[in-house]
């Protein structure tokens, strides 16, 4: 990560710093708050996105040539030929060939930049073989997967400086799919504490994730959860050891006073959906600009660390300012 003040941190000195944090934002509210509103927890996920733009063939292609040509440039090799006149005529014509009559035009014309970014990368192979790898970190790997890789493959490269993005479908009208890591919330029914958070690696089912977020919410605040409120994405999880699993479904030989129960705890399932967007919004949660997977983890627990506290803020805030008159005066 760096070296501030002579001092060498770490990534996971980071992580860890960052968990006690947000331990300490949930102990605030006291522990005989937490250990009541912990017996019914609202869970969710949501994603995160990371700061790369939207992924296409011809961006990735584009990009592995500016690649290719900064490392010629900066291990002094002079290449065979660089193709820059035909990469700007190639770029006029993938500008304007998005129309319907022009989309045969548009893949004839994006195999071709495909097959020059080919060249230029077997060329800047063959004569800086062998690749030092300490120096370039996989980056080679990375453009090797960007030129070979198939609509119909999985794990795909969407960002070249970011290659473990995941294209994530999360079902919205207005947008399909979201390019980012995916992260687990656990929200106190009553009271909204975020006493539970988690950045999930890989594009993980659901109902994979409820498990650890619950030990995690345990974990946490040595309560015991008696009810987990989920949404229909978390299907096939009905208990959890000692936690009963709460989510939109028929149940046969149901009691009325069973049934309007659960169908009021999962109508304040749906607050959850205010309180992700209220996070992504003002918790800088909408999109991260920290690199890497253990940086997806930082930035989730600090956006959680600052909601805790400022919720606490505002329910105390007649003692703040009564402690900062009496501090200034």
């Amino acid at each position: 990560m760096g070296n501030i003040i002579g001092i060498n941190f770490t990534k996971v000195e980071f992580t860890e710093g960052m968990e006690k944090i947000f331990k300490q934002s949930i102990d605030l509210f006291g522990e005989d708050v937490i250990r009541k509103e912990v017996k019914e927890v609202r869970v969710d996920t949501t994603v995160q996105e990371k700061n790369i733009t939207f992924p296409t063939d011809r961006k990735l292609y584009e990009r592995t040539i500016e690649y290719c040509k900064r490392i010629a440039k900066t291990e002094d090799i002079k290449l065979k030929r660089t193709y820059t006149f035909e990469i700007c005529k190639l770029k006029a014509q993938l500008r304007f060939a998005r129309k319907p009559k022009n989309y045969k035009k548009l893949n004839q014309t994006q195999k071709k930049l495909h097959r020059i970014a080919i060249k230029i990368y077997n060329d800047l192979v063959k004569q800086l073989n062998p690749i030092p790898k300490q120096t370039y970190h996989g980056t080679f790997d990375v453009l090797y997967r960007v030129l070979t890789q198939k609509r119909e493959d999985s794990n795909k490269v969407y960002s070249i400086h970011e290659p473990e993005v995941l294209c994530i479908a999360n079902g919205k009208e207005h947008k399909p799919y979201e390019f980012g890591n995916k992260s687990s919330f656990a929200y106190t029914r009553h009271g909204g504490i975020i006493i539970g958070v988690m950045a999930i690696e890989g594009n993980v089912f659901d109902g994979h994730t409820l498990k650890p977020q619950l030990d995690q919410v345990k974990e946490l605040t040595g309560g015991k959860i008696r009810k987990a409120i989920v949404d229909r994405g978390y299907r096939g999880c009905d208990k959890i050891g000692i936690t009963d699993v709460v989510m939109p479904k028929t149940l046969k030989r149901e009691s009325y006073y069973l049934k309007k129960q659960r169908e009021e705890r999962c109508r304040s399932r749906a607050g959850i959906e205010g309180l992700n967007s209220h996070l992504k919004h003002d918790y800088r949660m909408l999109r991260n600009y920290l690199k890497g997977t253990a940086r997806d983890k930082i930035n989730t627990l600090m956006a959680a660390s600052a909601y805790n506290m400022m919720k606490w803020m505002r329910l105390n805030r007649q003692e703040i300012l009564f402690f900062v008159l009496r501090w200034y005066y």
